[in-house]
């Protein structure tokens, strides 16, 4: 992630976490130093920032770093022009957490230059693909709408022919306002790749939040719509799983018996010891298959309805989540390996557009 083109935001967050964070209780302290891998010697403006959350920093002329935390798990970025960007899991109980040293590896440009000559790229890639990336990349709900992607120009388009694919990457940081709740996004877009044999796409990065300012008024529309979008979405589902509080935040989960037409089997108790338990403060969730997950106390977006030709009388929110192996909570809603939960129904139509940072709290 460029340096420059962050500095802004990241003193804008360091500012924000050091009026919020620092008065909670219950956080811990993350620290240590980037250096280059190859000659051990310190990197100043290396960019540190915890991925899908507002707070991130830069390191200092001696490569030091640290940032305060609220408890829970995280996705922690460290990147730096020309070099391999780094993604370290941590939380508080991450071993010399005050401590760490992080080594940068310069970008080896030659396998870029061959996985470029091997593709298509699309010369008139907007005008051709620009829109279909905005639908599946921030979305086509009503938010999506006050959403709007400020460097078109960073991306490159590539399409291969034989495997029928679309792969999109992006030159630098996207930036994308959203002007439903109030935040500038810093995505540093790896890849995004559409398959049009399955019509599936899937997206590859790190988001930064940045709080954009605005009047009274604004202020009081993006807390609103912030936590309409949070009730019922994903991140409140794995956060009531954590509290115990499913059944009273509205959710209802079953498992799809894939083999026998579909058929459900509801979950009565979500905490049975078969496959929950706590383990160190987190929540161990042991299931694997298809789990359909029912929000009551919403009913669906009705432009959503109608892009799926659902019944416009449809009253709950139906997503589902496709779990390979399980994965663990952490106090904050974080929760891994989230590359083995796949999202569909009602989330997967809710896009960038509707994503909340990690520490994003309903009042």
């Amino acid at each position: 992630m460029n340096p420059q083109f962050l500095r802004a935001a990241l003193y804008g967050a360091f500012l924000l976490l050091s009026s919020s964070l620092y008065s909670q209780e219950k956080t811990f302290s993350i620290g240590g130093k980037v250096i280059d891998a190859k000659s051990g010697q310190p990197m100043a403006g290396a960019s540190v920032f915890c991925q899908n959350t507002t707070i991130g920093t830069l390191s200092k002329s001696d490569g030091a770093f640290s940032m305060r935390l609220a408890n829970g798990g995280y996705d922690m970025i460290v990147s730096y022009t020309g070099y391999e960007t780094k993604n370290i899991r941590i939380n508080k109980d991450l071993k010399d957490k005050d401590s760490l040293v992080i080594e940068l590896k310069e970008q080896d440009k030659s396998m870029e230059q061959v996985v470029v000559a091997g593709s298509a790229e699309v010369a008139d890639g907007w005008d051709k693909y620009g829109q279909f990336f905005l639908d599946n990349f921030i979305g086509t709900t009503p938010f999506a709408a006050q959403c709007s992607l400020e460097n078109k120009d960073a991306l490159k388009f590539y399409f291969y022919k034989k495997r029928n694919k679309l792969r999109i990457k992006a030159k630098e940081d996207l930036i994308i306002t959203n002007n439903a709740l109030g935040y500038k996004i810093h995505f540093q877009l790896d890849s995004f790749v559409y398959e049009y044999g399955t019509n599936v796409s899937t997206s590859a990065g790190y988001p930064l939040f940045e709080e954009m300012q605005g009047t009274p008024e604004q202020k009081q529309s993006w807390k609103n719509n912030r936590d309409f979008t949070y009730m019922g979405s994903r991140l409140h589902f794995i956060r009531s799983w954590y509290d115990s509080t499913l059944a009273d935040e509205g959710f209802i989960m079953e498992m799809t018996d894939t083999t026998n037409k579909g058929k459900m089997t509801r979950i009565n108790d979500p905490y049975d010891p078969k496959f929950y338990s706590v383990d160190s403060g987190d929540a161990v969730i042991g299931l694997t298959g298809r789990l359909r997950v029912s929000y009551t106390n919403q009913q669906p977006n009705r432009k959503y309805l109608q892009e799926h030709n659902f019944p416009l009388n449809t009253k709950v929110q139906i997503s589902a989540l496709d779990i390979a192996n399980g994965f663990v909570i952490e106090e904050n809603g974080y929760f891994y390996d989230q590359t083995d939960v796949i999202n569909m129904g009602y989330w997967s139509w809710k896009k960038l557009a509707e994503l909340l940072p990690y520490d994003y709290v309903p009042e």
